[in-house]
């Protein structure tokens, strides 16, 4: 029994590794634009699912977290680029999604220097298998 826990403990290690290694996540405050700019890079071969995936069987959609602060009012939705909608092999549908880089940007009323935590949620696929979902915890530094 012991063996089997470990076996299956080094096996979800092994490709939350794996799935961290394909794609690079950065975040950025645009003090122009008053937006919160999060950009993921995507190795080649891998793509990054929309946030709008409008399917019943589909991948899990990349989503964003935002954790409350008073000195922060988002305006509005994450936005994205326009993504890539191609048929999907591994779930069998048109989807949208992402390759190669993808900048999200959320808009944001500032009232003085703070940050802002939250998370990412996302799934990356290639054209014969897919990784489990993962979730990324940021701090972004915001300057007035």
């Amino acid at each position: 029994m012991n063996c089997k826990l470990l076996l299956i403990f080094l096996t979800f290690f092994t490709f939350s590794g794996f799935g961290q290694s394909k794609i690079q996540w950065s975040y950025s405050y645009n003090k122009e634009q008053k937006t919160i700019e999060i950009q993921a890079t995507i190795a080649d071969g891998w793509h990054l699912y929309s946030q709008h995936i409008s399917n019943e069987i589909g991948p899990v959609p990349t989503s964003f977290l935002f954790d409350d602060n008073s000195q922060i009012k988002l305006i509005g939705q994450v936005t994205e680029p326009l993504p890539i909608q191609k048929y999907d092999e591994n779930f069998e549908a048109m989807l949208d999604f992402f390759e190669g880089k993808a900048v999200f940007s959320q808009r944001v009323s500032v009232k003085d220097a703070t940050s802002i935590k939250g998370s990412v949620t996302y799934m990356l696929c290639n054209e014969t298998m897919c990784l489990p979902p993962t979730e990324e915890l940021f701090t972004i530094a915001i300057n007035n």
